[in-house]
């Protein structure tokens, strides 16, 4: 039998990454492939960076958890196609998370309306959610 929690274990899950990454979180989004995992170095070229609000994620609901406030990058730091993002802690270095962008619909673990991004356009995330799993 695989293991199973309850709601409210999952939701102290969820509530604890945004506690372990701290405030002022940084997502970086870039093209190419991702690292094989966090502890590996960057990979791709950086096309937005987006700092974060203070808090960041609304508090976990039913084994999920959304964002929350606005995250956008007025200025797009470069020209490439979205493939992955990685969330660090304020230093912008620590690298806490990392998944796939695609466009909406795409089953990215991250979406855009348009994964073409170009030097200078804004870059606005819309919805990102996580979802504990082992309910």
């Amino acid at each position: 039998m695989a293991l199973q929690y309850s709601t409210s274990v999952r939701n102290a899950q969820l509530d604890a990454l945004e506690t372990a990454v701290g405030v002022s979180a940084v997502l970086k989004i870039r093209s190419g492939s991702a690292p094989a995992n966090c502890a590996t170095a960057d990979s791709g070229t950086v096309l937005a960076t987006i700092n974060l609000p203070s808090d960041w994620m609304a508090a976990a609901s039913s084994g999920s958890k959304a964002k929350s406030g606005t995250w956008e990058d007025t200025s797009a730091d470069a020209t490439g196609t979205a493939a992955h993002w990685r969330l660090y802690a304020s230093d912008g270095t620590t690298c806490h998370a990392q998944g796939t962008i695609t466009a909406t619909g795409g089953g990215g673990d991250m979406t855009l309306d348009n994964t073409s991004i170009a030097s200078g356009q804004t870059v606005t995330i819309t919805s990102f959610t996580i979802s504990a799993g082992n309910a």
